[in-house]
């Protein structure tokens, strides 16, 4: 049992790697799309959409080598964490983006998926949790 768990974790780790990796390099490839939920308050977008972007395909391939996995889930969680503030923008500004809002039902559905996404990079890390 333990032995097909780690093999679930080895094939989810270079999925969501890969999907890191190609999410990454969109941030260079269509950069416009991510501009608009840039928060203001921090400033020039485009330079924050390419270091999110260099970031993100670091941590996909960190997530995909054995030898970080644990380091880069955690990273993975926090760096979750930290831009969920672009797409908070997005909900509370109704900024468009490719031309279209999303309803309150669909940020809601984001925030969770954003939830889950970050207790997947945990279970990707193998953080045990910590009795009392």
């Amino acid at each position: 049992m333990a032995h097909t768990v780690e093999r679930i974790r080895e094939i989810s780790a270079l999925i969501f790697g890969l999907a890191f990796i190609w999410i990454g390099l969109q941030h260079f490839t269509n950069v416009e799309f991510f501009l608009p939920i840039v928060p203001e308050i921090i400033g020039n977008p485009t330079f924050w959409v390419y270091l999110s972007g260099i970031v993100e395909i670091g941590l996909g391939v960190g997530l995909i080598l054995r030898f970080s996995r644990k380091a880069t889930g955690i990273a993975t969680a926090i760096f979750l964490v930290i831009v969920y503030w672009a797409n908070f923008n997005m909900w509370i500004n109704d900024i468009a983006i490719d031309g279209n809002r999303f309803s309150n039902q669909a940020h809601v559905a984001r925030a969770l998926a954003q939830v889950a996404m970050i207790g997947f990079a945990l279970w990707i890390a193998d953080v045990k949790k910590k009795s009392v």
